[in-house]
């Protein structure tokens, strides 16, 4: 008798849950494709990816950019629009609309948002959620509120100002440790190959997330570097990678040398009103020289700083950035490395024979 009632039970529940779906086919249908896109096909596609983040149509996030107005927009690179949202909990969000002829198909987005769907670290920016439609391609991440370090070292403060030391070291070292996380911990390895001081954001308490992985390359263990077409920014382009198109994880060091030198001296990796002295690295090289041989910071520290900075600690930060921009790929330490010196973990001494034993065991690239 009691096996009989359970069985009643259950029969009207699934009448009931078929009445509900017949007086409600939309919600039915919209539960069938998982919220995942508007084709049974984009749906299947999205869970061949194991992606469990949040997704949105087209229309929610036009309602949480109040239309992508123009009053919203974060930024612009080469790869979009980047508009700001508010949920309706209330978070913010950063909607990067990429452009329709920015060059990614269907594949390398899907591998892009798969990339980053499975990042989650202090010091990398955090995807919230993606939309696709016909035509639209949508990343939807956490929005850092204290613009980019590009903006605060070049243009968000009074003339005569700049960071203070004690964020300028948090930001090398922060910054630092997203890529250590990328090029090391991640599986398979991560490749930015876009990194410079506009894809550093900084939150209120200038904390470094390293942004924008729409450049990043997987890399298998077994694979050194691959052949492909130079994207990046001029100014932060390694050698190797520029002249031959040989892309490692250490062309990331390249680049992120070139955003120490940018912390160091208070100057853009190029400057045209400078045509004897444009190229940041050119000009830094034979300063980081004389800085480490003789201790003098003067001529290679912005002047802003006004002296306020402790020596041992630029000492560290100009030795990293010297070693970070070795015109051999070989030659550079790892981003672990970078963060050990600059956290003081290992001596400067260590830092350059380790990369000097690199050099020996391996062959030179430039």
């Amino acid at each position: 008798m009691r096996d009989l009632q359970i069985v009643s039970i259950c029969v009207i529940c699934i009448k009931k849950k078929k009445q509900q779906r017949r007086a409600n086919p939309a919600s039915s249908s919209k539960m069938n494709k998982g919220e995942m896109g508007s084709s049974s096909s984009e749906t299947h596609s999205n869970r061949a990816l194991g992606f469990i983040k949040s997704t949105f149509t087209y229309e929610e996030l036009e309602e949480l950019t109040d239309g992508f107005s123009a009053t919203n927009v974060l930024g612009e690179g080469g790869y979009g629009y980047v508009h700001k949202g508010v949920l309706p909990d209330g978070k913010e969000v950063a909607v990067k609309s990429l452009k329709p002829n920015c060059g990614q198909g269907e594949k390398e987005f899907q591998a892009e948002v798969e990339i980053i769907g499975r990042i989650h670290h202090r010091h990398l920016v955090s995807l919230v959620g993606y939309c696709t439609t016909p035509g639209k391609r949508i990343l939807v991440y956490k929005f850092v509120p204290n613009r980019t370090l590009h903006y605060h070292l070049h243009y968000g403060r009074p003339f005569g100002e700049t960071l203070n030391w004690s964020n300028t070291l948090a930001i090398a070292i922060g910054s630092a440790k997203g890529l250590a996380y990328l090029h090391e911990d991640c599986q398979p390895r991560i490749i930015h190959r876009d990194v410079k001081a506009t894809n550093i954001l900084l939150d209120n308490n200038y904390e470094a997330k390293v942004a924008d992985f729409g450049l990043a390359k997987l890399m298998e263990d077994s694979t050194t570097d691959v052949s492909t077409g130079v994207r990046g920014t001029s100014g932060y382009i390694a050698p190797e990678y520029q002249a031959r198109r040989k892309v490692s994880e250490k062309a990331d060091v390249f680049s992120y040398g070139v955003v120490l030198l940018e912390l160091i001296t208070g100057r853009q990796p190029i400057d045209k009103e400078r045509p004897d002295d444009e190229l940041l690295v050119d000009w830094a090289r034979p300063l980081l020289t004389k800085a480490q041989r003789d201790g003098q910071y003067h001529d290679l520290v912005d002047r802003r700083l006004d002296n306020e900075y402790n020596k041992i600690e630029m000492a560290r930060m100009i030795a990293c950035a010297a070693s970070c921009i070795r015109k051999s790929a070989n030659r550079r330490p790892q981003m672990s490395h970078i963060v050990r010196a600059l956290e003081g973990d290992v001596s400067l001494e260590i830092l350059n024979s380790t990369a000097e034993h690199i050099m020996r065991t391996t062959p030179d690239d430039v």
